[in-house]
């Protein structure tokens, strides 16, 4: 049996977050992304394939290398998910700037 592993697990290690920051802008082999570490390199390797597995990450092979770039699509998902805690945080700060800035201490 072949389980999908969770998203959210994937994003909450930070040396996987670094990970997708790396490789936003550009594609990486993962002897280029491992070198931005101080970890083993089958350490990184095991980071890269549960990134695959979430399908935060896509593989391409060019010639012997294999390079890694991010999946927009899922990376939205994500945010949109987020968006909703986003949008309220921000209501929840604006509220309290409205208080701050009418309140007026008593003499």
């Amino acid at each position: 049996m072949n389980l999908r592993r969770d998203v959210f697990q994937a994003i909450a290690d930070p040396t996987r977050r670094a990970i997708l920051l790396l490789v936003a802008s550009q594609s990486l082999t993962a002897g280029a992304i491992a070198s931005n570490f101080d970890t083993a390199r089958p350490t990184v390797s095991k980071h890269l394939q549960i990134l695959a597995e979430c399908e935060l990450l896509e593989q391409k092979q060019n010639g012997r290398e294999i390079y890694y770039h991010l999946n927009a699509k899922n990376m939205k998902a994500i945010a949109d998910f987020i968006e909703p805690f986003r949008q309220m945080w921000d209501d929840r700060f604006n509220k309290l700037e409205t208080i701050m800035k009418n309140y007026k201490p008593k003499k």
